[in-house]
């Protein structure tokens, strides 16, 4: 029987265009290049490499880090030396860094609060996970809630909290024990076949694809993993899920 729900958030629950996304980085930036006395443009360059250096030394590995060492490695690739900035500045550059979604927010994807409202009413339990590349665990639960969605999520679980990434079963395993619920009383619903549906079915759970007919640019990337993964259901809008966990919530299906 199914008890629970768990989602992804980015392009599951919310979603970035290419233009938000480039507001953000602006403001990111202009923000950044004050507390340095910089000009941003020649911050840029940093800012793109710290992206590029994370991924090269944890995302690619599944590890994830706190925001404040992002911030490092992007003042390190200024030439700056971290250690030589006081407590004050560098939490005025993370908080910078960390923000800029809050202030130029994400939009929410197409009936999100619908399905959770009807979650809800269901009496099943509502968690979610995120890899959360610069917009770390303590900014997105501001987001979600000015979006209106936090009330109807039980548990939030956030890899730079938790300090792996989708799809190692330690961040499916925080999300389970914070739902209370058994693996194969659980449904994932994610964008992602490989971090998202694998991830989870690994764990023992079944997993629902979701692959709308428009996507942002919030996209983990690709990963060339040679698996065949079949999900257990496909849905084109998340409202399509109401009668597949129906469908799933009365009848066992075997774990992977």
């Amino acid at each position: 029987m199914i008890r629970a729900i768990g989602f992804d958030l980015w392009e599951t629950l919310i979603t970035n265009t290419s233009d938000v996304s480039l507001l953000q980085k602006d403001l990111r930036l202009t923000r950044m290049a004050e507390i340095l006395a910089l000009d941003a443009e020649h911050i840029d360059e940093a800012h793109r490499g710290s992206w590029e250096r994370c991924q090269e030394l944890y995302w690619s590995e599944d590890r994830d880090i706190p925001c404040r060492r992002q911030v490092e490695h992007f003042l390190e690739l200024l030439e700056l030396d971290p250690a030589t900035f006081d407590e004050e500045t560098l939490a005025r550059l993370e908080h910078a860094y960390a923000t800029a979604a809050i202030e130029i927010p994400p939009r929410v994807v197409d009936g999100a609060p619908e399905l959770l409202a009807e979650l809800r009413s269901r009496g099943l339990r509502v968690g979610l996970i995120s890899n959360t590349g610069r917009t770390p665990g303590y900014a997105l639960r501001e987001i979600l809630s000015r979006l209106g969605l936090a009330d109807a999520i039980d548990v939030m679980v956030f890899s730079n909290e938790h300090g792996y990434c989708k799809p190692l079963p330690s961040i499916f395993e925080e999300l389970r024990r914070g739902l209370g619920v058994a693996y194969d009383e659980m449904m994932f619903v994610g964008d992602n076949l490989y971090v998202d549906v694998h991830g989870a079915q690994r764990c023992g759970m079944r997993a629902v694809h979701f692959t709308p007919s428009v996507r942002g640019d919030a996209i983990a990337p690709a990963v060339d993993h040679g698996l065949e993964i079949v999900p257990d259901g496909v849905v084109t809008s998340l409202l399509q899920l109401v009668p597949l966990i129906d469908q799933h919530r009365y009848c066992y299906s075997p774990t992977r």
